[in-house]
């Protein structure tokens, strides 16, 4: 089968398309014929070699965690699936053409597999950073990199549970932030006063590595209501890194639930080829990205 692997840390250009040995499930696990896989920004990350909280890469590695595709082999002891299902969730090395999971869904009606691909890190991370940052209905949340992946998912999760969500983008993605419930200013100079302007912040969320973490924590007041899946030198001003991924599973039955009730919907800002990997991790890496981006098997 063709994968994405690197055989060395790096820039996008260790990425290479490579033939590999066919994987398959092991107990508890199925394989799909992978149809879309997401892209994340902790792919890059761990091509960068930065660590996360994670085990050591050994390397040569693949790449990618989400995908949506066909079961076409299952292990031992799952129940309730079979080959040719249809399904979305989370494993090792998805950028391939075959992959196995190690949670997983069915996937929600009414989504394509390239849709369906950029939801399970993304929610689990989106459910994560509320959860653990601790706001609740009726206060006010900040959300710095709010029009990516996961902001997307924090703003209206955050909002179907009676949250005000002031969001900071670039100025291309407000109309965008706004469309998702959330108030919208722009970053940059002065960004801080415009948050003050829109409301008092109770708790913020650092999505995007901005260098943003001292601000945040003014505003706020606490550094116990700040948090960041983005800056490794968050806790230096006493604000909580979070890159330890919780219950998959959990995370994807609540997402099929949020779906059917229309009240999450992730677009797909751009679709690449299996190949072209490289050329959406530099776009990842640039920021500005409008939901998901994805590769196509």
């Amino acid at each position: 089968m063709k994968k994405v692997s690197f055989a060395e840390f790096g820039g996008p250009d260790v990425l290479h398309l490579i033939d590999a040995e066919e994987p398959h499930a092991g107990p508890g696990q199925v394989r799909i014929a992978v149809r879309a896989a997401g892209v994340n920004p902790v792919d890059w990350r761990l091509r960068e070699g930065q660590v996360l909280g994670a085990h050591p890469i050994e390397l040569p590695a693949g790449v990618g965690l989400d995908a949506a595709g066909v079961v076409d082999e299952i292990g031992a002891g799952v129940e309730g699936f079979e080959v040719g299902d249809r399904v979305f969730g989370e494993g090792v090395s998805t950028y391939a053409e075959l992959a196995v999971l190690s949670a997983w869904a069915r996937m929600p009606e009414g989504l394509t597999f390239e849709e369906a691909a950029g939801y399970p890190s993304v929610v689990e991370t989106a459910l994560r950073v509320l959860r653990e940052v601790g706001v609740r209905s009726g206060e006010t949340l900040l959300v710095s990199g709010a029009s990516g992946g996961v902001g997307s998912a924090v703003l209206q999760i955050a909002r179907a549970r009676g949250i005000t969500v002031i969001g900071t983008a670039g100025a291309a993605n407000q109309d965008y932030v706004r469309s998702l419930g959330a108030l919208a200013t722009t970053y940059g100079e002065g960004w801080v006063e415009r948050v003050r302007q829109l409301g008092q912040v109770d708790a913020a969320l650092d999505l995007a590595g901005s260098g943003v973490v001292r601000e945040l924590v003014g505003l706020t007041g606490d550094p116990r209501t700040v948090l960041s899946i983005a800056d490794l030198d968050a806790p230096e001003f006493g604000v909580r890194f979070s890159g330890a991924a919780g219950s998959v599973s959990d995370a994807l039955a609540e997402a099929v639930d949020l779906i059917a009730q229309g009240k999450l919907h992730i677009p797909v800002e751009k679709s690449y080829a299996l190949a072209e990997a490289a050329a959406a991790h530099i776009d990842s890496q640039a920021g500005h990205t409008r939901g998901r981006r994805v590769l196509i098997i």
